[in-house]
């Protein structure tokens, strides 16, 4: 399956995610499954100073990140801490953030690439590439892996938008939840404009100051359309 045909599905997600809660699992399973060498993908978020990791492939990814908190030290945390990326060829020979690599090995990761994000001009965490052989990361690697970084970033933005926009909501309204319909919009935005989730936020928030609305009733109108055009398309029930 092509990357271009992932991307397409991961669009589906976040149209049909709601609140963006499927979006972290199907990202790094969509990474792993795109850059060529990697065997295993998880994705660290920043928590105070070290990492949390909110989806993973599986318990390769999973504890060669979760060793790395423990410790504090690692390459997901330095490209989280740097803004760098960070490209480890051999855990076996490598002689950064002692001891975390001989324990790398232990768990079975040789080589890794990590990949910063960046929200809004601040660190939001990694995107952290794993495989059991040694040197396998290339250029293509990396190039691929930035491509669903930015995907990352992007959808992070929102999540972080539309979470700012449901709290001042939820003031207003004694409560009113707004996540779902929002998620759901900017989903299909980006599916329509080809654009990414953060450009597709901006899309709602211009309408709505535009048009003196209230962000919620924007997304429910975009939503609202598309279940009305499902609805009138023959031969559905």
């Amino acid at each position: 399956m092509s990357q271009a045909t992932d991307a397409g599905d991961l669009l589906a997600s976040l149209a049909s995610g709601g609140d963006l809660g499927s979006f972290p699992g199907d990202l790094v399973h969509l990474t792993a499954r795109q850059v060529p060498h990697a065997e295993a993908c998880g994705l660290t978020l920043t928590r105070a100073t070290s990492g949390v990791t909110v989806a993973s492939t599986g318990p390769l990814a999973d504890r060669a990140d979760q060793r790395q908190y423990r410790l504090d030290v690692g390459p997901s945390l330095e490209s989280m801490r740097t803004g760098t990326v960070v490209r480890v060829e051999d855990m076996a020979t490598e002689g950064r953030w002692d001891p975390y690599p001989a324990q790398a090995v232990e768990l079975g990761v040789r080589s890794s690439l990590s990949l910063p994000l960046d929200v809004e001009g601040r660190s939001a965490g990694a995107l952290n590439l794993y495989a059991t052989e040694p040197g396998v990361f290339t250029a293509q690697d990396e190039s691929v892996a930035a491509g669903w970084a930015e995907q990352a970033t992007g959808a992070l933005t929102v999540a972080l938008r539309i979470a700012d926009s449901d709290d001042r909501a939820d003031r207003l309204t004694g409560g009113l939840d707004t996540r779902a319909t929002i998620g759901q919009a900017v989903g299909l935005l980006m599916a329509q404009e080809r654009c990414t989730a953060a450009a597709a936020f901006d899309l709602l928030r211009i309408a709505s100051q535009r048009r003196n609305v209230e962000l919620r009733d924007i997304a429910a109108g975009i939503v609202g359309a598309f279940e009305e055009g499902l609805a009138d398309r023959p031969g559905r029930w």
